[in-house]
Order: C-alpha cells, then sequence, then structure tokens
C-alpha cells in the first residue's frame, strides 16, 4: 500500500506564490474551496487526480509533494527534542509530525538553532578542560557546524543534483564511458585536448599529496598510490571545476549556506559529484543495476569503479521521472563515527553521537570483506535489507594503521524484488534485527545492546535485579 500524501505545506506555499485565495485555487482545481482548506490544514492526504490537477494547471513536478522529505524532517526534530533542554515540555512525535507538515521552513530554523546551540556548548566543555588543564585557550572553533550545515543539504535534496548530474552524464556520452576500458585515460585526454592540462603519475610516495592541481600550470599531478579507480576519480574532479564552475556556484548561492566555510565544503562536494557522475552516468548505470540486481561485486567489475563509489552513486540515483531503488549509504569508522550518510529512504542516521549497535556496520570489520546481509527493522515498523562490507587501504608506512571503513547500503523490502541480497530472506518472519536511530532517542525497552537510557524517558532501577542492561525503561 503507498503511503499517503500529506503535502499542506507545498500547496500552502504554491498558492501564496501564486497569489491566489483558496477558493480560485479550488476553481481552478475543480474541487471545492473546503477541501483546498483540508488540504493545506493536512486533514486530508492529497488524492491522484488532485496531484495531476496541480500539475497540469500550474506545471508543477509532482514529485516535489513527495512525504520522504518530511519523515526526515520528523525522525530530526524527534532527536532534537529528545535533548534533555527540552524535557519539560514533553515533546513527542505528534508535536514534530504538526510542526513539519505545517511549517517545514520552521522546522529546518529550529534544528538549525538546535545544532548550534550544541556545538556551542561543546566548545565551552572543551574550553573548560583547557583552561583547567592550563592550557592556551587561543583556539580556533571546532568547524563542525559547517560539515552538517552541507550535510543537511545534500540529506534533504536526496543527494541528488540534477543539473550537474545531467551535465556529467551527457559528457560521458561523448566519451563512451562504461564502455571505455580505462576511463582515467579517456578523461586524461579530454583534459589535455580541451584544456590543456596534463596530467602526470608521480611515484608513490607517501609524503606526498594524492592530488595537486596547479591551475596556472595547467598541470595535474597524481600521486601512484591511487588505484586506478581513485585516479579517475581526481582527474574527473578537475574536469567538473574547468567545466561547471557557474554551475556549481550557482548550487552553492541557491543553498544560502551561512558561512564561506560551509560553501566552500559544498562546492567540493559537488565536484565529487559531478565525478562519481561522470564515471557512472546515470542512465547506463541505473540500467545495469537493475540488471545485475544490484549486485555490487558485478557492478564493481563491470565498471572499474570502487566499491564505495558504487555504493555512493546507487544512492543518488533518485531524477524525477527515472528513480532508482532509493538506498541510504553509509561510511563508518571503527568507533562508529558516521563520516558519511546520505539516505533516499526513510532510514534515519543519528545527527549525534554513535550509531546503533544492533546495526551490522559494526559487524563488518570481522568478516574480512564479506557482504553482509541484515533483515532490519527500525522503531517505525519499516523493514529494511541492510547491506555491509569493510574496506581498507594498506598503511602508508610502517607503524602507522590500516585505514579501515565499513561501508552500509540498504533499501526498504518493499524493493526486495529488484536486489539479489534479498534472495531467500524472510521478509515477513521475526527473525529481524531492531535497529534504532541512537540510543539517546530509542524507544525499544528490550535492546541487550542499549549504551544508554533515551535522553526522553525515565528510568526505574531495581538494587535486587541485575539483568544485562542494569535499568528498565518507564
Amino acid at each position: 500500500m503507498r503511503q499517503k500524501i500529506y503535502a499542506g505545506h507545498a500547496v500552502r506555499r504554491l498558492r501564496e506564490k501564486l497569489g491566489l485565495k483558496q477558493s480560485e485555487l479550488a476553481q481552478r482545481l475543480s474541487v471545492s474551496a473546503s477541501y483546498v482548506n483540508q488540504i493545506e490544514s493536512n486533514q486530508r492526504p492529497l488524492t491522484a487526480s488532485v496531484l495531476i490537477a496541480i500539475s497540469r494547471t500550474f506545471a508543477v513536478d509532482i514529485t516535489s509533494f513527495g512525504a520522504e522529505d518530511l519523515d526526515r524532517l520528523v525522525a530530526d526534530l524527534s532527536e532534537s527534542a529528545a535533548d534533555p533542554l527540552f524535557r519539560d515540555l514533553d515533546l513527542g512525535l505528534q508535536d514534530a509530525k504538526a510542526v513539519a507538515n505545517l511549517s517545514p521552513a520552521f522546522a529546518h530554523a529550529f534544528l538549525r538553532m538546535h545544532v548550534a546551540l550544541r556545538r556551542t556548548a561543546e566548545w565551552r566543555a572543551s574550553l573548560d578542560d583547557m583552561l583547567a588543564d592550563g592550557l592556551p585557550s587561543g583556539a580556533a572553533e571546532p568547524k563542525l557546524v559547517p560539515y552538517e550545515e552541507v550535510r543537511d543539504f545534500f540529506h534533504y535534496i536526496d543527494n541528488y543534483v540534477d543539473g550537474l548530474d545531467r551535465a556529467a552524464e551527457a559528457r560521458a556520452t561523448g566519451l563512451g564511458i562504461l564502455d571505455a576500458a580505462d576511463p582515467a585515460t579517456a578523461f586524461a585526454e579530454h583534459l589535455a585536448r580541451h584544456h590543456k592540462v596534463s596530467v602526470e603519475i608521480g611515484r608513490a610516495d607517501p609524503e606526498l599529496p594524492l592530488a595537486v592541481f596547479d591551475p596556472r600550470g595547467r598541470r595535474l599531478a597524481l600521486s601512484g598510490m591511487l588505484p586506478p579507480a581513485a585516479r579517475a576519480f581526481r582527474i574527473a574532479v578537475v574536469i567538473a571545476r574547468l567545466e561547471h564552475r557557474d554551475l556549481v556556484a550557482k548550487t552553492v548561492a541557491d543553498a544560502g549556506f551561512r558561512s564561506e566555510i560551509a560553501a566552500e565544503i559544498c562546492r567540493l562536494a559537488l565536484h565529487n559529484y559531478f565525478a562519481g557522475a561522470l564515471m557512472l552516468p546515470y542512465r547506463r548505470f541505473l540500467d545495469l543495476a537493475r540488471t545485475l540486481r544490484h549486485d555490487l561485486d558485478r557492478l564493481v567489475a563491470v565498471t572499474g569503479a570502487s566499491l564505495e563509489q558504487v555504493c555512493h552513486r546507487l544512492s543518488t540515483l533518485q531524477r524525477p521521472g527515472s528513480k532508482g531503488v532509493p538506498f541510504y549509504f553509509a561510511k563508518v569508522d571503527r568507533a562508529g563515527n558516521i563520516t558519511k550518510r546520505h539516505s533516499a529512504t526513510r532510514f534515519q542516521f543519528a545527527r549525534h553521537g554513535g550509531a546503533c549497535a544492533a546495526w551490522n556496520v559494526h559487524e563488518a570489520f570481522d568478516t574480512g570483506g564479506r557482504t553482509l546481509v541484515q533483515l532490519g527493522e527500525m522503531p517505525d515498523g519499516v523493514r529494511y535489507i541492510c547491506l555491509a562490507r569493510a574496506v581498507s587501504a594498506p598503511p602508508p608506512r610502517h607503524g602507522q594503521p590500516a585505514r579501515s571503513f565499513a561501508l552500509g547500503l540498504g533499501c526498504e523490502t518493499a524493493f526486495a524484488h529488484d536486489i539479489v541480497y534479498a534472495d531467500g530472506l524472510d521478509l515477513k518472519g521475526a527473525s529481524v534485527a531492531h535497529l534504532g536511530v541512537s540510543c539517546r532517542i530509542c524507544p525499544r525497552g528490550d535492546c541487550d545492546l542499549r549504551a544508554f537510557p533515551p535522553f526522553n524517558r525515565d528510568i526505574r532501577i531495581d538494587e535486587n535485579v541485575r539483568d544485562v542492561v542494569p535499568f528498565t525503561i518507564a
């Protein structure tokens, strides 16, 4: 059964943009004024006939009325509302839904302020520690807020940037990518022919940068330590810089970042986005993924891209009118820090703190590079096919640890027929991992892996009874 679409805020914003009264909008859509009022107040969902009427009458992309963005917004609001700062207000799920539905712009503003408040508190705490230790206090404020701002930007656009994606696809078509045995060579020849930029491969020296571009000298120097897929990616980044500066600048400007640092981070991310889309052009890669039923090993073998590049690209295939399977993608280090996170699904990642201990990405480090398959269920009852695999790079020199990460990729079980890894899974069975966003907001009272109690629930302690978790949740 398809999820009902409550998008009163979007209808109201469209009506106000057009300067129409509810009665005038109703007349143009051939519905009653009371029905429009009920839609805008989220008392009634948008029907297919009304969505089509809006699309035809006002030339609006009806995918902008989807509920996925609101699902993520509600989850983010719920996590923020679990902060002890709001404990006496008893903010619940219905409060988060009401705010997200009626005023998503206000909800985003609230989240932005809450992140800034948390970072300020963390900085003050670290400052107190430095003063107590007699250390200098003139260090710069941590630059975490801009990164989170950029993450939120990609988070709420489903990690899909239409203009750059189509530009990359057009360029890839001309270069014959996916048919090319060596994309790096094709990219390098394109740079030389059209931009007079030479690409040089240096020695495998860990002391040297992986890539250095000299725009004046028209020279790109790449480390000999880069594997072929990474080499092609770095060359593609330079193509993005040289050919799509204006498009990237407009995208950054439209995002309205609060600081130049955030804008710079986003520019780098957009260059990387183009590079990934150039290596794995949209339609060709989407068709290949469907044909191979998203078999990661076969996709890596056919395209020559790395596993991380393939997984990341799968999470971006959300072009209106030609969407792929909506995936989440995450990159997690051994400490449980999520260093990359993108989601075109309702699957939620913690904004603060560690990831759920029951999630199979943590187990991936101990499985020798095998792909783990897990049937997971979030607290809202939605089930996911969760894939996880560890990847590592050798240490650059003796005495340093290897760089290891776990890649997580997953989709809702509704897409199981498109996923080879779902074959043989009992999607309706009781053998399911009960996942959560993070312990701080997880409502589950029966999890033996819980690290600490949720912020928004009372706990009980019985000194006469000791279980795996030393408390119960009221």
